[in-house]
């Protein structure tokens, strides 16, 4: 059996559900590699999925090769501030004040980092149930989701996906839609499920919806360790960003971290110290 998947049974308090049969692999077009055709480790059966990623072309995501080595770099220095922070967070939360400001891409972006070091198990799940795409993005089946565990129906081991190329990679995705995710969230059931992924991954990585636009949004906040805000300078409104950071828990707020970055939006040229995230006093708008 897979680590992950012996630490799933080690940990109390595993939550009830009925395991489904896996989900059929469909084919995407325009996809390329996501890293050098090395063979996958760590593949012996569990009743967790084996999935491959399928990623547009064009989609700004995985920028971990030579042809995208300075994307890559800015995730990897997040990175090493979430390995180095104080706080140790495990759970870490990713929002931003509004729609369409590149959260869900930065939240792949970030566990994928994570999961690049060796023996760094990360969970990348989507948490954002009213516009969820995570599953979208990577190419995977909308489901079973974490929406189902939480409801009891799905075992969490037979809703988690693990990446095909990313052997470090986990991926739980949304789950079918419902329309009482905030109930499924203010529950003892919710709470058990972090305490289990906590003690089972090394990260979990949740793509969150935007500040404090649903009540979803407060009870994942809840359970996280640390919040980290996407901010896109050519489409975040400036005035709501301030507003969403003054709103956020001052304790669990690790930085901001600038998304499509035009070159170099701040003036004059791009110096190699220069990089994507930041995290200080914020200023008035």
């Amino acid at each position: 059996m897979s680590k992950i998947y012996e630490a799933l049974q080690r940990v109390q308090g595993n939550l009830d559900g009925a395991t489904l049969s896996d989900a059929q692999d469909t084919p995407h077009p325009q996809l390329r590699p996501l890293v050098e055709d090395e063979p996958a480790s760590r593949r012996e059966s569990s009743s967790i999925r084996v999935l491959p990623l399928r990623v547009p072309l064009s989609a700004p995501l995985f920028p971990f090769d030579a042809d995208h080595w300075y994307a890559g770099e800015q995730y990897k220095i997040i990175r090493t501030k979430i390995n180095q922070h104080p706080s140790r967070p495990k759970l870490i939360m990713v929002s931003s004040a509004g729609s369409a400001d590149g959260k869900s891409i930065t939240a792949i972006n970030i566990a994928a980092a994570l999961s690049l070091k060796d023996d760094t198990d990360v969970l990348l799940m989507d948490g954002d149930f009213r516009r969820s795409t995570i599953y979208l993005q990577l190419g995977l089946p909308p489901g079973p989701g974490l929406l189902d565990v939480l409801a009891g129906s799905t075992a969490l081991e037979a809703a988690l996906i693990q990446a095909e190329r990313f052997p470090n990679l986990y991926v739980l995705p949304a789950g079918e839609p419902r329309n009482n995710p905030a109930e499924l969230l203010d529950s003892s059931r919710w709470t058990n499920l972090a305490t289990k992924l906590r003690k089972a991954f090394h990260y979990v990585v949740v793509d969150a919806p935007p500040i404090a636009a649903v009540a979803d949004y407060d009870l994942i906040l809840a359970k996280s360790d640390a919040l980290l805000v996407v901010a896109r300078p050519d489409h975040t409104n400036r005035k709501a960003l301030f507003r969403a950071l003054e709103a956020v828990d001052k304790d669990k707020f690790l930085g901001v971290v600038l998304n499509y970055v035009p070159d170099w939006f701040l003036g004059g040229s791009r110096s190699y110290y220069s990089y994507q995230e930041y995290r200080g006093q914020v200023g008035q708008p």
